[in-house]
């Protein structure tokens, strides 16, 4: 059987790694101007058959370390080597908008048996179950509609189901509770990929006992590697840590409830998922969008005083043209006379006028100017004001959105309305519009002057307006809906490259680039046909214009052969002329005024978003000024759900939390507890009362209620921007505040390492600093605040058990006298609780000190706490008991 391997030095040849000689200065980093290594000194190797766990402390390198492996980051020094195929799980799981088969399957061919065992071993058969369309429902975009252990398992599952030889797993038991970590870990990690080169990335010491080697990461260097057993007898720091998360087989483990094994995969859920579907109007564009464009662009009448503007530019411009007929007029009929009369008096009139007229000409030639460029910058001073108003009432709506509208709208949708439609209505829409106008009043004003110089002509222009009204009527009704498909062709594009840079490194990992370009082509080529045929739409009516053109010209000339008496060489002049140019603004302004119409598209979807509905303010009253003092919290018989269609995710729940209560929020995945938060944020809509210090949170404005609460969420947010703007966002605090805050949470020394300190740039969503130092970052930001309540959702399941310590002794300092929810998988963080709110299928199943709950060992956070293995059950248990004991001394 071949063997697969992976090798790494990161200082020495392959060659020195085997034989451990001379080292090398090298390094790995993730940008070239970064001062500091990421790793170095590296030696690493991993063969068949293999488990081998990395540990080690927030930053320390792990996630680098397996972007190594993946070659996403290049060495500086030393080789690597990967033989065999291999597949990945990132440590924040990257979904993309399809259903959860897809998620799974990843372009991968569909094997009924392989993807059921899948499936089982990563414990999703009871959330099919919960879905409402199994395993075809729609995940959403990034999997929004999912819970975070949701997510992650997916996320393993995709990696599991991937035929590969190596598989790396970027801690993928983080987001998932004690029972669900541990299935995974003995059935899918453990006997599933038994015979495969497994590298695991993990915090959950507890399992270290069951792994090959165990690698200790430190400053970006192995400090320590060696089996379960050598590090505990190695005297590290961290042996403490090993036997305190000891974890011993319990053979009395109550069975896991495998009821749905085989049920789940058997019945397919009743109907198809759908995305739901960008809107889409029909028809030709209203009265209304018209209205509320110009409505957007300022008042009534000082759209009326452009118009007279416009109308005033046109009549002198059309007065210059006839006084020049005129002129010429006049000139033939004085030297007719000139011939027969051989007086001076006319030579001299004829000299004398030719100076007036020049004056004349040269009047209107400066008026003509004058007027066309005060029209031009009133007008499209008048649509920036337009545009500008649209774009801050779409974006005020979108910011006020419900998470309702977040979760039915993928990213690319929304980017399609900011970047295309708006550039539309800013670039493209001022020119169509106003060649619209200004070649309507041209055609109105050259019909006139030269009907007066030949009537006949009105009767041709008559008839050739006509003819081209009815093609522009027929154009209009399929380049209108084209241009529309155009634009809702284009959403999926955006939303498709959003996902793909996203998950790039996992797309990598699969070797699915040529699936993903394929994916993307069809969104393109779908989106390149609407445009095309928008294009031909266009092509052709400009065709059926000129054709119609040329025949109104020869009409025109024709026309003359019927006045009986003889026509003045001005007047015939002028009238083929204006023909001629009448023709031209014919053929041009019918292509405007259709492209007005379709510009008049991207208008109708702006304003479409500006109608989206807000978050209810519930402004009845103003709270006390420096509410909330205590903390109180409580719930009243609230129900809650994401959407008018779906069901209820909490359901009856009530419960009581004092001032300054430390409560730990627990149950499985999907059981409702980030929903609860949801509810306290006024995320969605709401039934039953939520009641902060006396304060229904229906009657006040959100602002005052969010501002008044800080999370750590369960996956961090930092925006892109300067690390201080991240910390203090309002710069509320001086520099001191901040530094303390970050020292309290150990970072100063990191954030002090870096060039410019507190004006250091954030990436993209924090993607410079690690998930570890992100959530550290958001509890100095909930320092800062100083608010009465703190929510932390699993904010520790990213990292390390000394970062987690440290998160809690922060808390625990920092927080004494506020009231915290803590949402937590690990449960020694929540032992200490005041009180443990156990949940399941959104209702309060149990509600007491953890060391009551203990009392009942049928209930479920006993057997939570069971489910940890003996040693830590005693562990968890005596620390319950300890605290409870405390408690009832004071």
């Amino acid at each position: 059987m071949k063997k697969f391997t992976m090798k790494m030095n990161l200082l020495c040849t392959l060659m020195i790694i085997v034989r451990r000689r001379n080292r090398m200065d090298g390094a790995c980093r993730w940008s070239s101007s970064s001062p500091e290594s990421t790793l170095s000194g590296i030696n690493f190797s991993v063969s068949e058959n293999q488990l081998v766990a990395i540990i080690g402390p927030v930053g320390s390198g792990k996630t680098t370390l397996l972007h190594v492996l993946l070659k996403e980051l290049s060495l500086e020094g030393g080789t690597l080597e990967v033989n065999g195929r291999v597949s990945y799980a990132s440590q924040e799981p990257w979904l993309f908008g399809g259903s959860v088969r897809q998620n799974i399957l990843f372009g991968q061919e569909y094997n009924e048996n392989k993807y059921k065992e899948v499936v089982r071993v990563c414990a999703l058969e009871r959330d099919f179950t919960l879905f409402p369309y199994g395993d075809k429902t729609i995940v959403g975009e990034r999997g929004t509609m999912l819970s975070g252990g949701q997510r992650a398992r997916i996320n393993l599952a995709r990696a599991v189901y991937k035929d590969a030889d190596i598989y790396l797993l970027d801690d993928p038991l983080s987001a998932v509770d004690t029972h669900v970590g541990k299935q995974l870990f003995e059935d899918c990690i453990s006997k599933y990929l038994g015979d495969k080169c497994v590298v695991l990335v993990t915090h959950q010491l507890q399992y270290l006992h069951k792994v090959s080697r165990i690698d200790l990461l430190e400053d970006g260097k192995i400090s320590i590697s060696g089996t379960y057993q050598q590090l505990q007898n190695s005297g590290r720091d961290f042996t403490n840590l090993l036997n305190e998360h000891k974890d011993e087989h319990n053979d009395d483990e109550e069975k896991k409830d495998r009821k749905s094994k085989h049920e789940v995969m058997e019945e397919d859920k009743p109907g198809e998922p759908t995305e739901v579907k960008e809107h889409v109007e029909k028809g030709k564009i209203s009265g209304e969008v018209y209205r509320r464009y110009f409505k957007a662009g300022g008042r009534l009448w000082q759209a009326f005083a452009m118009l007279i503007i416009f109308i005033l530019a046109q009549v002198i411009g059309n007065g210059n043209d006839y006084f020049v007929t005129w002129w010429v007029n006049y000139e033939q009929d004085k030297l007719a006379q000139a011939n027969f009369t051989n007086t001076t008096e006319t030579f001299w009139d004829t000299v004398f006028f030719e100076y007036n007229g020049l004056y004349i000409y040269t009047s209107f030639a400066v008026m003509v100017v004058v007027m066309v460029v005060s029209r031009s910058v009133i007008f499209y001073k008048f649509c920036m004001v337009a545009s500008r108003k649209l774009h801050d009432n779409m974006f005020n709506n979108v910011v006020f959105a419900t998470m309702e509208f977040f979760n039915n709208n993928p990213s690319g949708r929304i980017l399609n309305r900011f970047s295309k439609d708006m550039g539309a209505v800013d670039e493209n829409l001022p020119g169509a519009m106003i060649d619209t106008i200004q070649i309507g009043l041209n055609v109105l004003g050259i019909s006139i002057v030269v009907g007066i110089v030949n009537p006949w002509v009105l009767l041709s222009t008559v008839v050739i307006l006509t003819i081209f009204y009815g093609i522009r009527v027929v154009y209009l009704a399929t380049s209108r809906n084209i241009k529309r498909m155009e634009g809702t062709t284009r959403s999926p594009v955006f939303s498709h490259l959003s996902a793909s840079l996203q998950g790039l490194t996992t797309i990598r990992a699969f070797g699915a680039q040529e699936i993903l370009r394929e994916e993307f082509d069809k969104h393109q080529n779908l989106h390149s046909s609407a445009f095309y045929m928008f294009l031909v739409a266009g092509k052709t009516f400009g065709f059926w214009l000129d054709f119609h053109c040329v025949i109104y010209i020869a009409l025109v000339v024709v026309s003359f052969l019927f006045i009986e008496k003889e026509s003045y060489g001005g007047n015939v002049g002028l009238a083929i002329t204006q023909s001629m140019g009448l023709c031209g603004q014919f053929q041009w302004g019918m292509r405007q005024w259709s492209e007005l119409e379709n510009m008049m598209t991207a208008v109708e979807r702006v304003l479409e978003y500006t109608e989206i509905k807000p978050e209810p303010q519930g402004v009845v009253k103003e709270p006390p000024k420096f509410w909330p003092e205590e903390g109180n919290v409580k719930f009243e018989s609230v129900y809650m759900k994401y959407s008018e269609n779906e069901p209820f995710v909490l359901k009856d729940l009530s419960f009581d939390v004092k001032r300054g209560e430390k409560v730990g929020i627990v149950g499985r995945t999907g059981a409702g507890k980030s929903s609860l938060v949801s509810a306290l944020f006024r995320l969605c809509q709401i039934e039953g009362k939520i009641i902060i210090d006396n304060v229904n949170t229906k009657e006040i404005s959100l602002e005052n209620l969010r501002s008044k609460i800080s999370i750590i969420p369960q996956e961090p947010v930092l925006f892109s921007g300067t690390l201080r703007k991240n910390l203090d966002p309002f710069d509320h605090h001086n520099d001191d505040v901040i530094w303390s805050a970050l020292e309290q949470v150990e970072l100063k020394g990191a954030i002090d390492d870096l060039a410019s300190g507190l004006e250091s740039k954030i990436s993209e969503g924090g993607s410079n600093f690690s998930v570890g130092q992100r959530q550290l970052l958001c509890l100095a930001r909930a320092i800062i605040r100083k608010n009465k309540i703190l929510i932390l959702d699993e904010a520790t399941a990213n990292v390390d058990p000394q970062t987690d310590a440290l998160i809690q002794t922060t808390i625990r300092d920092k927080f004494g006298d506020c009231t915290v929810l803590t949402i937590a998988h690990r449960l020694n963080t929540i032992m200490d609780s005041d009180k443990v709110l156990v949940m399941d299928s959104g209702t309060v199943v149990e509600f007491d000190h953890p060391h009551n709950l203990l009392q009942n060992k049928d209930g479920i956070f006993a057997s939570l706490v069971k489910q940890t293995g003996r040693a830590m059950s005693d562990n968890l248990t005596a620390i319950a008991e300890m605290n409870y004991n405390m408690r009832k001394d004071e």
